[in-house]
């Protein structure tokens, strides 16, 4: 499963992308919150260091169902920090497009955190997730953003990202869901 390794730098002055593993959960369950608390949803996260074990996939253990994967972008190390911490996310999985007859990732969350905003970490994941996409003939990465996030909507612009109008996502969830499966 090549396509699932990592990007590596190997120069010091340069960000690197990893794929998580499970001692990264604590963070990745960090991110999850910090990311919830901008959008003013901190309240509807469910996710524990638990379930996140459980239903994440990480680059040397058989994916699990859904195989959803999380990229984790680190700044370059310098004097002051030669063991810097991961700063960003991108939480992803595999999907497919049937008109277009291949496959391709859905971008879950894109986080960084605020300190690290404007140095580029948020591109890089997006380049790398591309890459990937490319890496297995794919032919799209795609994401939702809330319409009133204006400066990640003009960031997603300016990387090439078009917004689908004439597309409304949908969900079903909690006792709606309950209900679907049992016919009622």
């Amino acid at each position: 499963m090549d396509y699932l390794r990592p990007l590596s730098n190997t120069t010091v002055d340069q960000p690197t992308i990893r794929l998580a593993t499970p001692e990264d959960v604590p963070l990745i369950l960090q991110f999850i919150c910090e990311l919830a608390d901008y959008e003013k949803a901190l309240h509807e996260v469910e996710a524990t260091e638990e379930s996140l074990l459980a239903t994440l996939s990480f680059p040397d253990t058989p994916p699990k169902r859904g195989a959803v994967y999380t990229a984790l972008i680190t700044p370059p190390h310098t004097a002051d920090t030669p063991n810097p911490i991961p700063v960003g996310m991108a939480l992803y999985f595999y999907n497919y497009s049937t008109w277009r007859s291949a496959p391709g990732i859905y971008l879950e969350d894109l986080y960084v955190q605020p300190n690290a905003r404007g140095h580029g970490y948020g591109f890089k994941l997006l380049k790398y997730l591309a890459k990937q996409v490319l890496k297995v003939s794919g032919r799209r990465l795609e994401w939702s953003v809330l319409t009133w996030n204006e400066p990640s909507i003009k960031f997603y612009e300016q990387v090439g990202a078009r917004g689908m109008d004439e597309w409304m996502k949908m969900m079903v969830e909690g006792d709606a869901l309950t209900r679907l499966a049992e016919g009622a």
